[in-house]
């Protein structure tokens, strides 16, 4: 039998998104700290449907189900949109490491 587990696709695709999206070219200069990061994954999340599943098989289905253009773009838009939130009202209180 298949180990049981609670996933949230949405969010593994926006965790691993943004660290693809800060390390680009276009945000080199924005703070990679972890505390800028998870705030612009919370923000990015709240802002988007979650898809939860209870296995493996479906984590893969639902993957594949929101591997289209449509799905990424909106996804996409929503980290733009809280990468520039954070980006003008970063929550850590010291300079960040970079």
């Amino acid at each position: 039998m298949e180990q049981l587990m609670l996933v949230n696709v949405t969010e593994e695709i926006v965790q691993g998104l943004v660290k693809f999206l800060l390390y680009g070219n276009e945000y080199q200069t924005f703070c990679h700290c972890e505390q800028c990061i998870l705030d612009i994954t919370a923000i990015a999340l709240n802002a988007l449907a979650p898809r939860y599943v209870t296995s493996s098989q479906w984590r893969d289905t639902v993957f594949r189900e929101m591997n289209t253009p449509e799905h990424l773009e909106e996804i996409n838009k929503q980290i733009i949109r809280a990468i520039h939130v954070i980006g003008s009202n970063p929550h850590h209180r010291s300079e960040p490491n970079k």
